[in-house]
């Protein structure tokens, strides 16, 4: 099925580098935002403590609600509100101890009956953390998304370039400078960050174009859907991480279909100009694309709407995620390949190699 027509050329590859601003100042306005909020709003999975979610049925605000608590010390922890101002619910985040957590739905629920009067206030789910775990959660997060990355990154090198020994080397290397800048003491974000670093230099000095322009890709649609959550104080938790990781699979999916297109332009037509020959992969899977792309975002879209407050910010994440994903697989991934050629000199001499 196809909506675009077949012979559609539209200048995709003359407009990368006004592509390549959009997403710097996208990830820019990300970052600034998370250094000035002090880093991301970790949820209770990630920052240990106690998460309560209360429903009113009367309208109330944030302020009433820490005025009837605070003499149960948790007068000073985040109050904040989900759904629309007509769901009146609120959730409330403290840190307080793990003893004192125990009974805090008991004393939460007391108080808010004695404030706002009885049945007025129903607690619909209490979540604790201990500092500990929260914080094993952080670190096996990074890793999980990390180790996402890198593993997509070898299939690519040997799916496109027929390089699985290069590619079973770059594992190694990789892994064993995970453990030694582990040994270095350095906290897990810094970790991750001089792994993905490494990753990077070595598909570049390997060779392996096509993983990485997917993964400078992938990395690109990850920082900015964090980025996004960041901008708007959303709160970060494992649900997001699952996001993330679907996200990840979703942008990778529709980067392999451009590239493959390109692959097989590319030994039909050795003599083309390679940012003709892009240009015109692109197009020829334009119709795929969008479709793909459209079908999922309706159905996410209304997972957002009516999915209720439980996976509002997963399925946020997804929408984000999924026309970031788009956007990148045209305007990143593939005109990655160019900016590679270019600066490595290789232009159309570079060998194509044909699938086994």
């Amino acid at each position: 099925m196809e909506f675009i027509r077949p012979d559609i050329n539209i200048n995709f590859v003359g407009m990368r580098m006004k592509a390549m601003i959009f997403s710097g100042l996208l990830i820019f306005l990300g970052l600034a935002a998370i250094v000035a909020r002090g880093g991301l709003n970790m949820g209770v999975d990630f920052a240990g403590g106690t998460l309560i979610q209360v429903k009113f049925s009367e309208r109330t605000t944030p302020n009433a609600i820490r005025d009837a608590l605070k003499d149960l010390g948790i007068g000073k922890s985040a109050i904040q509100r989900v759904g629309t101002a007509t769901d009146n619910e609120f959730i409330i985040r403290s840190d307080i101890s793990e003893e004192k957590a125990k009974r805090v739905s008991d004393d939460v629920q007391s108080r808010l009956d004695q404030v706002f009067g009885p049945g007025k206030a129903t607690i619909l789910r209490v979540e604790m953390v201990g500092p500990k775990v929260g914080q094993d959660l952080r670190q096996k997060a990074l890793l999980a998304i990390y180790y996402a990355l890198l593993f997509i990154a070898l299939y690519i090198s040997g799916r496109f370039e027929l390089k699985w020994g290069t590619s079973g080397v770059m594992a190694a290397v990789l892994l064993l400078g995970v453990n030694l800048l582990g040994l270095t003491g350095l906290s897990m974000t810094y970790l991750i960050i001089g792994a993905l670093m490494i990753t990077l230099v070595l598909c570049w000095v390997l060779k392996l174009s096509y993983a990485l322009g997917a993964l400078v890709a992938l990395i690109h649609d990850v920082f900015i859907t964090v980025g996004v959550f960041a901008l708007l104080n959303k709160e970060f938790d494992l649900t997001i991480v699952a996001a993330l990781l679907t996200i990840v699979g979703y942008s990778l999916n529709d980067t392999i279909i451009v590239y493959d297109r390109i692959r097989e332009n590319r030994r039909a037509s050795r003599k083309v100009d390679f940012k003709a020959l892009v240009n015109r992969s692109i197009n020829q899977t334009l119709s795929r694309t969008l479709l793909t792309s459209s079908t999922t975002l309706f159905v996410v879209f209304f997972l957002f709407v009516l999915g209720g407050n439980v996976i509002h910010d997963f399925a946020f994440a997804l929408l984000i995620g999924i026309l970031i994903g788009t956007y990148s697989s045209i305007f990143v991934a593939s005109p990655l390949l160019i900016l590679y050629q270019d600066m490595s000199g290789s232009g159309r001499k570079t060998s194509v190699h044909r699938p086994a």
